[in-house]
């Protein structure tokens, strides 16, 4: 109930100014209250960014690493039987190498839509859960970022000719509704879980500040967050 009060309070930013007496209540200002949130956005995009966009940032993490297609993943062994391990092992390293050139591409467009954050944004993050900027960051730019990814993963996993031969089979099984969604096609297979991989990982870094706000060793965020 206290946390409640202390988030109504905060949602007053942007529509007028907290009464002295709430001010005075949760420790921050209105201002301070809309310098912390923003500033929470953009420590989780530039942790997450700068984790996940260079070598062995998918590759090396066990959360966000991708995966082969379900689909090869359990052919996987009558395969390596028939001496494709070395395909199998080369199309997931290049899947993860593709996810970790996409990622740095992010950035503009997740700082994009921490400048443009509503009223309405502003009031849904802080009444919301745990993950609830990790949600509005997916709700604001998942399907621009799709569109900025795909091309660059395509660029990469293209140079493999088992991308080809797995998208044609895979092609004509979801034609005949053996397989469904971006498992079809590994392009956008890899594209889709890039962004899983983004997001989870802007998660991690809310969490990180929601539960010890003084370690990011930002005096607004301490203050605000600490507060909540």
């Amino acid at each position: 109930m206290q946390r409640r009060v202390v988030l109504s309070s905060v949602v007053a930013v942007g529509t007028c100014s907290l009464a002295p007496w709430a001010m005075a209540a949760v420790g921050f200002s209105s201002a301070e209250g809309t310098q912390a949130l923003r500033a929470a956005l953009e420590k989780g995009a530039q942790a997450a960014v700068s984790q996940l966009g260079r070598v062995d940032g998918f590759l090396g993490n066990d959360k966000v690493r991708i995966p082969l297609p379900s689909v090869l993943e359990q052919a996987a062994p009558l395969l390596r039987t028939l001496g494709r391990g070395k395909q199998l092992e080369e199309l997931q390293t290049t899947m993860n190498r593709a996810a970790e050139q996409a990622v740095p591409l992010a950035l503009p467009l997740l700082r994009s839509a921490i400048r443009s954050m509503s009223v309405s944004d502003a009031k849904q993050i802080l009444s919301g859960g745990d993950t609830s900027v990790t949600d509005f960051f997916a709700g604001k730019t998942r399907e621009p970022l799709a569109v900025q990814f795909l091309p660059i993963v395509s660029k990469t996993t293209e140079r493999l000719s088992l991308t080809k031969r797995y998208n044609d089979l895979a092609g004509k099984a979801a034609s005949m509704g053996l397989i469904k969604g971006d498992q079809a096609n590994v392009q956008q297979y890899v594209t889709a879980k890039a962004l899983d991989g983004l997001f989870t990982m802007i998660g991690e870094q809310e969490k990180l500040i929601r539960q010890d706000p003084v370690g990011t060793g930002s005096a607004i965020l301490k203050k605000v967050f600490g507060s909540l």
